[in-house]
């Protein structure tokens, strides 16, 4: 069964570090993240965008988690990421993830609340915990993408956990999504999330903080791909970001990238190869050594 999202989330707040939370788009990313978390020992959101759900589709991508979080000796939870499609938010809750997100974040404020609010009463009602966003975050990702970064409001937050009853809530400090996150260094407002956990209880998280690793990023470019100017969050602002009061860090660039490079290598350096598994093997395990770096940065090894 899926772990409740809720359960380790909160854990995680109380004692002071963060659940890693990875996107998955298939059989690959899903099988490295779940073997970086079982070597170390740590609890794991593994989570489907609606850009993932498009490709693979939820019936396949929902039993392929499943059979991961049966197997597994670790908690997983299941998690709906970004959801802004209403219909496509019921449909997870129903089909039995752990939690979702309801991204209404580009929405004024009235409506983000009124939108938040109805899918927190219809989640809650069958068990399944609420995450929600307040403020945008930059850059562009999957089907989400952001015209700049509106920082979260600490009373706006405020005003909005309460009246919404969300379980976890997306902040925007200075995060981007994808890959090209900024200009220049990455300068995360930490002042700012002191300021909205000085006003609300429950834990935060923190979208677009992929590091962007170098050595990933060199391989990858070493094999073709044309990575000029991509940019990332340094591991000591996240830890400073885990600090503060965010207890679930998201993590999607970082695997696409390693995946990425891991693939290019074996086509590059193998022209004669064309056996999938021997194609896509790398890439996983390429998946899982990022996923191990991402874990102990969040500091939940031995924390399942």
């Amino acid at each position: 069964m899926f772990a409740s999202t809720k359960n380790i989330v909160q854990k995680a707040h109380r004692k002071g570090y963060a659940v890693p939370h990875f996107n998955i788009n298939n059989m690959e990313i899903l099988q490295g993240v779940v073997a970086a978390a079982e070597k170390l020992k740590s609890p794991l959101i593994v989570a489907t965008s609606e850009g993932a759900l498009e490709y693979a589709g939820m019936d396949y991508l929902y039993a392929l988690a499943r059979t991961a979080a049966d197997k597994s000796t670790v908690p997983i939870a299941f998690h709906l990421d970004h959801g802004q499609n209403l219909a496509l938010i019921k449909k997870a809750v129903q089909k039995g993830y752990s939690s979702v997100m309801i991204d209404a974040s580009h929405q004024p404020f009235a409506k983000n609340i009124a939108l938040t609010k109805s899918i927190v009463r219809y989640a809650h009602r069958h068990g399944v915990s609420v995450e929600a966003e307040l403020g945008t975050i930059g850059g562009k990702e999957d089907l989400v993408s952001g015209r700049g970064i509106i920082y979260t409001d600490p009373l706006k937050a405020a005003e909005f956990v309460e009246r919404t009853g969300c379980d976890f809530l997306a902040v925007a400090i200075g995060t981007s999504h994808g890959a090209y996150k900024f200009s220049g260094k990455a300068n995360l407002k930490i002042d700012l999330i002191r300021e909205i956990k000085k006003r609300i209880k429950i834990p935060l998280v923190l979208h677009g903080a992929s590091e962007v690793p170098l050595s990933v990023v060199r391989q990858a470019t070493r094999y073709g791909a044309q990575l000029s100017g991509v940019q990332g969050v340094s591991d000591s602002q996240i830890k400073q970001a885990i600090q503060h009061g965010v207890a679930k860090i998201n993590t999607d660039t970082d695997l696409r990238l390693a995946f990425d490079a891991a693939v290019r290598k074996v086509i590059i350096t193998n022209p004669r190869e064309f056996d999938p598994r021997r194609i896509l093997g790398p890439a996983r395990d390429s998946i899982q050594k990022v996923a191990e770096q991402r874990i102990r940065l969040c500091g939940s090894v031995n924390k399942a």
